[in-house]
């Protein structure tokens, strides 16, 4: 091969690799910040552990970097890890869709003087031609954190994104995930690397455990703008906001929802949609209510009754009748359906859901997101409202923002297969 060629192919590579993930398809990728991220990555001989801002494109250049790695680094194998399994699959199929484009197949001809072909593929691993192990072992292999490394070994061990929402909330996710991470230093070869990508959720979470970290908050980026800024910070509480874009953990407060607006005419949930919040008996509240959106404004109905759900039936299908609703949404998770079936024999139409999502997170994103926009409708209840202006993170009854938080979602999500029923009268 011509040495000028390759030498200037290694000078892109080396100097300037956010020109590479800008011709893969990525641009919204910078020469600043992320071409200095990306130089660490590639180039640093030490672990390198990089905070930043949710929004950055730090997973856009990370799967870059991986592909890059994966040809100047040819009998390497790297071990690539986040939370979940299938978030894992999202990044090996990033990665692939690199190695796969035009921009690789020069890099690698004007280095190798050959073409690049992929080996194995799967949703979890790739492998090159380019590769040469005596070991067996994959190029890149992906696997969830919480997957069992016994017995693996890799010369790059990057992790992105093992550090979640889920950490933040329990400190047995904490515990379990810093064990998970100090194993990692058993899988990693002698003079390996270990890379680390994410963003810090709770002041004594994993990253409390590494040295040496890059932050880059939102505002050190230049990525959002300030208009964009404040409505990302208008749509969520201060302390999800600090440690999402600011990088930085404070207190969760103790007040969430302030100043509701009330009094609306009760003709604006007219033909709205309904959900329950069913309890059944002990000491929590059946709470239901009814939504409609109109020019940008969200109107809400609530009720609220401290007793077991089928006491309520009278009173729900009341307020089904009088505001002429469509459809009740009802989760299957406590009772198997057994509410939506009395209450279609009784000759609502019901949607059964299942429900994946933390009650925390539903409440402190969907109906936080609306509440500036949120007016309730006269007649509402009391205790419905005052249970959602006392809400907090660790609340001991939560069943009216629950159930509030579940129609905003309704309103935003409306036709997504994730929350698509079970069946329906």
């Amino acid at each position: 091969m011509n040495k000028q060629t390759i030498e200037q192919t290694i000078d892109i590579i080396k100097n300037y690799p956010y020109l590479v993930a800008q011709d893969v398809g990525f641009s919204d990728v910078r020469k600043y910040p992320h071409n200095e991220w990306m130089k660490h990555i590639l180039t640093d001989d030490e672990d390198y552990t990089l905070l930043a801002h949710r929004g950055s494109y730090k997973s856009s250049v990370l799967s870059v970097c991986i592909a890059l790695m994966m040809i100047v680094y040819p009998n390497k194998n790297i071990i690539f890890l986040r939370k979940a399994d299938n978030d894992v699959a999202e990044m090996i199929r990033m990665v692939r869709k690199a190695l796969e484009s035009d921009t690789f197949r020069r890099l690698v001809f004007a280095l190798y003087g050959k073409v690049i072909t992929l080996d194995k593929v799967s949703a979890s691993e790739i492998t090159t031609n380019l590769y040469r192990s005596a070991s067996g072992s994959s190029q890149l292999l992906g696997i969830g954190i919480k997957s069992s490394i016994t017995g693996k070994h890799a010369d790059i061990v990057i992790t992105d994104d093992i550090c979640n929402i889920s950490d933040r909330i329990s400190k047995a996710e904490r515990d379990r995930t810093k064990l998970q991470y100090q194993e990692l230093q058993n899988i990693r070869n002698r003079g390996g690397r270990i890379i680390n990508t994410g963003t810090k959720w709770h002041a004594d979470d994993v990253f409390s455990l590494i040295d040496n970290i890059d932050i880059c908050d939102c505002y050190s980026t230049g990525l959002i703008s300030e208009e964009k800024l404040e409505q990302i910070k208008d749509s969520m509480i201060p302390s999800l906001f600090a440690c999402n874009y600011e990088l930085r953990i404070i207190a969760s407060e103790d007040v969430i929802f302030t100043n509701p607006q009330t009094d609306a005419p009760v003709d604006t949930i007219m033909n709205g949609t309904m959900h329950i919040d069913s309890a059944f008996y002990g000491e929590d509240y059946t709470a239901w209510g009814i939504m409609a959106k109109h020019d940008n404004k969200y109107y809400l109905y609530g009720r609220m009754r401290r007793k077991s759900v089928d006491e309520c039936y009278s009173d729900i299908l009341d307020d089904y009748e009088k505001y002429c609703c469509h459809k009740i949404y009802n989760e299957s998770n406590a009772d198997k359906g057994f509410v939506a079936r009395d209450l279609r024999k009784l000759g609502a139409k019901v949607i059964l859901y299942a429900e994946k999502e933390n009650k925390y997170i539903k409440i402190v994103t969907y109906l936080k997101a609306i509440w500036k926009d949120l007016i309730f409708v006269e007649g509402t209840d009391k205790e419905y409202i005052e249970q959602i202006c006392d809400y907090f993170e660790d609340a001991e009854h939560d069943d009216a923002p629950d159930n509030a938080a579940c129609l905003a979602r309704l309103i935003y999500k409306k036709g997504n297969d994730e929350y698509k029923p079970i069946y329906m009268m």
